[in-house]
């Protein structure tokens, strides 16, 4: 079995985020950037799983994007990656970078292609989607669970209200989401491993990018909290009256 994982670099959730040029930058200075969560903790583990129960699977990563990403694919050949393929683009647009990642997987004829739900900075869940239309193959989004039973993958997904279960023949395109895996952390062998790894570098295909970014606009900053005594409840309910406008 052949395992294509996306793999994107996002600001560390603790970052302070700014913006330069007119607000149509992201300030990169002093970020400290990592994998995207949900590609590392539930893309990538559940791949890892399914070769630790077939050690003859093979998983590939990709990412798209500039030399500045390798260090982060390196961290995902430590934790568990075979070989890892960067498209030679830098872009934000959605479409273009799915077109990258349905270039690697056409010609890697591979029976999985995970992705993760949506990634951490841009939070457009969209390349799962993209890329499965791009090769015409069957997608489940937000999956939070996956068997496999030889050619049959059997996945569970959370809707409104409940669980669906969903049966698929292979090849498939899936988005994970928290339940899928459990994080992990690479070992020394593990990062000794990863420097000598594959790192394949490929130039993109021409593709037009379909959206631009006009601006970042901040979120309006927090206002201050007000602690009310317990036994103080008319203060309260005032309170939310004239100030929290609760009725």
């Amino acid at each position: 079995m052949k395992i294509l994982v996306c793999i994107s670099k996002t600001p560390d959730t603790t970052a302070k985020i700014a913006f330069v040029e007119g607000n149509t930058k992201f300030d990169e200075n002093g970020v400290q950037w990592i994998i995207n969560p949900y590609d590392e903790w539930y893309s990538l583990v559940k791949a890892i799983e399914l070769k630790e129960k077939d050690p003859t699977t093979i998983i590939h990563l990709v990412t798209v994007g500039g030399a500045d990403t390798e260090p982060i694919i390196r961290k995902a050949l430590a934790l568990g990656g075979d070989e890892a393929i960067r498209v030679n683009s830098i872009s934000n647009d959605s479409f273009s970078v799915a077109a990258s990642i349905a270039q690697v997987a056409k010609e890697g004829a591979y029976d999985l292609i995970f992705t993760g739900k949506e990634t951490i900075d841009y939070n457009s869940s969209c390349i799962g989607s993209m890329v499965s239309a791009m090769l015409d193959l069957p997608f489940v989004s937000l999956a939070t669970h996956l068997e496999l039973n030889g050619t049959t993958a059997t996945l569970k997904r959370e809707i409104e209200g409940g669980e669906e279960t969903c049966e698929a023949i292979l090849p498939i395109v899936v988005s994970c989401q928290k339940g899928m895996a459990e994080q992990r952390i690479p070992n020394m062998r593990g990062i000794m491993a990863a420097r000598t790894k594959p790192l394949k570098v490929i130039e993109p295909t021409s593709i037009a990018a379909t959206t631009t970014i006009k601006t970042f606009e901040l979120p309006l900053a927090k206002t201050g909290v007000k602690l009310i005594d317990a036994d103080k409840m008319d203060e309260l309910v005032k309170l939310l009256k004239e100030e929290a406008k609760v009725i």
